[in-house]
């Protein structure tokens, strides 16, 4: 099948994170007017029992109904696509990814896939996705205004992907930006001269903004974990993939906590 160069995909598999997921995927696909895809992956099995395959592409059809059923319900002008595709979770949203502007799961949820999402799925496809990747945290309280958009900011090359994706999705969602200053060369004091730098051309495109620097000393994933900061959504390389769960964080079904983040990975 033909798929359009361009598309937001989350993977639904009938939890409410992936729901969350694909609500907060809305305003991407409608910024960029172009469809939200939603994906049911079903795992090939030579040894499963007879009459599995049709029960599980029955659970498929409504997990994917209720999701579309969900964002319907908003009311957004967005064009919703399903599909249920053959492959491991992983290995079809990496494959999307290579048509995708986006990919988005949820981090935590009561499908049968979802147990282990954030374990398995979700750092797999932030490793090797061609595209950005968001994983968004299910749970997450209401934090009071201003809910940051934190965004790495060092002097790599690879470094302006994550700006500008960062700085696109506080426009996007109408909040500041928390310049998480990570310095390869040493422990002082933050370089104010030299972040000012790496952000000009970023704070010269969107004047709207609110840009605070942050220290982010000992790397960004202890900083996200010890923040006291309300972050919506912190915005990193690919190189911070590894430590996807860390910064995510644990939830649990009955009290959510507030120690963790969705998560935005940008490939190099």
């Amino acid at each position: 099948m033909n798929h359009p160069q361009d598309s937001i995909v989350v993977g639904i598999d009938g939890s409410d994170a992936a729901i969350n997921a694909a609500k907060w995927a809305v305003p991407e696909a409608v910024s960029r007017d172009i469809p939200l895809r939603l994906i049911h992956a079903i795992p090939r099995s030579a040894d499963a029992p007879a009459g599995d395959e049709s029960l599980d592409v029955e659970y498929a059809e409504m997990a994917l109904h209720g999701a579309a059923t969900a964002l319907h319900a908003m009311d957004e002008a967005v064009k919703v696509e399903t599909e249920i595709v053959p492959k491991s979770p992983g290995s079809a949203l990496v494959d999307e990814s290579r048509s995708a502007a986006m990919v988005c799961v949820g981090s935590v949820g009561i499908g049968r896939v979802a147990r282990k999402l954030l374990g398995s799925t979700a750092e797999t496809v932030a490793r090797k996705a061609h595209c950005p990747t968001a994983i968004i945290r299910n749970g997450q309280k209401d934090v009071p205004d201003p809910p940051w958009i934190a965004v790495v900011v060092d002097d790599s090359p690879a470094n302006d992907a994550v700006l500008e994706q960062g700085f696109r999705e506080a426009h996007l969602r109408g909040a500041p930006i928390l310049a998480m200053g990570v310095w390869r060369w040493g422990l002082g004091e933050i370089p104010y001269e030299q972040l000012n730098r790496r952000l000009d051309r970023w704070v010269s495109q969107y004047k709207d903004l609110h840009v605070q620097p942050a220290a982010a000393r000992q790397g960004v994933v202890e900083f996200l974990t010890r923040t006291a900061e309300p972050i919506q959504l912190a915005v990193v390389g690919s190189d911070d993939a590894g430590d996807v769960a860390r910064m995510v964080g644990p939830v649990t079904f009955h009290v959510p906590r507030r120690d963790g983040h969705s998560v935005l990975v940008v490939p190099k």
